[in-house]
């Protein structure tokens, strides 16, 4: 019997949890890191000079494009199906001045090439870190690539960030990426059907909606791996956005990054957003 998974995430979510990530990891970035990269050009220049023939390439026998969203606002959204990427999201500020708010490289071999090879990019099978890449299922054990160190971390050496994506744009505010992860892809079972739907809306809302089926009982965890600065790409850091998030427990990691088992409070942690505040 097929399995049917079914997730689907606001925009707004995404917002949230990834301008965490981004605060966190700057904070450990030298001005060596990809965030410095000179590639990762001016945000007026970026939305402006991404042109296909940067992303003409073929890889693993298929071919690279660009694809654009917009809505009646004049919000514009970029992607590429290699690695199913979110290249710039171009949207208006509260005085309606435009700006691109996702980090992103304007030629396929800056993708390629960089020190941070999630920009973007959906993450799969399996988002976030693996304990060793063993898992449990059924009484059987599997074992997955390892590439963090000693453990296994978002879908292992070529997970979903590093494959060409089948597209189907269904209108100028929708479009679609789907492909079939084989049986044992970087040591998952099953195949697995993924479809990803991206829908701008017209009062401008980006939803993201993920779909799952395998023929084998298998595990799951897809994601969207974008970097955001809501001041727009290449204006500063994020250390002055506020955010807010409803959530009063976060679960403690080791040095390795892997959650320890327990679940904690916020309270009088660095992680309790609760109420609305400066990040920085």
């Amino acid at each position: 019997m097929k399995q049917a998974l079914l997730i689907s995430i606001a925009f707004i979510t995404c917002v949230i949890f990834l301008l965490t990530i981004y605060y966190v990891s700057e904070c450990k970035r030298s001005s060596k890191a990809p965030f410095a990269n000179k590639s990762l050009i001016s945000n007026k220049q970026f939305f402006n000079t991404l042109k296909q023939k940067e992303f003409d390439t073929i890889i693993g026998g298929k071919q690279v494009k660009l694809f654009t969203l917009k809505n009646i606002n004049g919000i514009e959204v970029v992607f590429t199906n290699y690695g199913q990427r979110l290249i710039a999201l171009y949207t208006p500020d509260t005085n309606n001045n435009f700006e691109d708010i996702v980090l992103g490289f304007s030629s396929i071999e800056d993708y390629i090439n960089a020190n941070e090879k999630y920009f973007g990019a959906t993450i799969g099978r399996y988002a976030n870190r693996i304990k060793e890449g063993k898992f449990l299922l059924h009484g059987k054990e599997y074992q997955l690539a390892i590439n963090n160190g000693k453990n296994h971390l978002h879908g292992g050496i070529n997970g979903f960030e590093s494959v060409v994506w089948n597209t189907k744009q269904i209108s100028s505010t929708e479009i679609e990426f789907f492909r079939t992860s084989p049986d044992m892809e970087e040591g998952y079972p099953g195949n697995l059907n993924v479809t990803t739907n991206y829908k701008l809306t017209e009062d401008n809302k980006l939803i993201i909606s993920y779909r799952a089926t395998t023929d084998k009982a298998t595990i799951v965890n897809l994601t969207h791996h974008s970097f955001f600065n809501l001041s727009g790409h290449g204006n500063g850091t994020i250390n002055n956005h506020k955010l807010q998030i409803d959530a009063e427990f976060f679960t403690p990691i080791d040095e390795h990054l892997i959650p320890e088992g327990t679940i904690q409070t916020v309270t009088n942690t660095p992680f309790d957003f609760k109420a609305l505040k400066v990040i920085g």
